[in-house]
């Protein structure tokens, strides 16, 4: 293990970008992968087009995913650097794999109106609203990963996304490689 967390060859950062559903990930991580050149990977499209899942959840409306599958399947390319991975949940990752672990937080009230636009209703609306009240994700990235490479990111409007895109942009840019 090597400086940031790295390992040693790695000559790009690999990040992690979680937060409650409706939280602006996919948003930010695409703009960042824009910005950066680093690869995207998100997480729950990943699971759906390579079957890494264990069935269907009828309450939640989600994909039950196979935690062991999908880091079996990205082992090879975080090993290798340059990836940006989007997904809701943060503790099953390996912690060598990230060198910055982004934790995006939105206001309850716009998160609200997110999820109602994309349809969450009854209790996977309100599921998703409590886990951004307790802060959940951020808890869970601070007991995962070294506390100096996880940082909160408030993203309730464009503009804060922008400017959240523009600090990892530069840090994506200062990142050096453990030698």
């Amino acid at each position: 293990m090597a400086q940031n967390g790295s390992i040693r060859g790695r000559r790009q950062p690999n990040i992690l970008v979680t937060g409650t559903p409706g939280t602006g990930k996919t948003t930010t991580s695409s703009a960042l992968a824009e910005a950066t050149q680093l690869r995207h990977i998100c997480v729950g499209d990943l699971v759906k087009e390579k079957n890494l899942h264990d069935g269907w959840d009828s309450e939640f409306e989600c994909y039950l995913i196979n935690e062991d599958l999908v880091c079996d399947e990205l082992e090879d390319l975080m090993e290798g650097g340059g990836n940006i991975v989007d997904y809701h949940g943060c503790d099953f990752f390996p912690e060598r794999w990230f060198d910055r672990v982004v934790v995006l937080q939105t206001d309850n009230s716009v998160l609200y109106d997110r999820l109602s636009r994309r349809g969450y209703t009854g209790s996977k609306l309100t599921n998703n609203i409590e886990c951004e009240i307790f802060q959940v994700l951020l808890q869970e990235a601070k007991e995962s990963y070294p506390e100096d490479i996880v940082v909160a990111l408030k993203s309730d409007t464009i503009e804060d996304i922008t400017r959240n895109v523009e600090s990892l942009t530069d840090w994506v840019r200062s990142w050096h490689p453990a030698s």
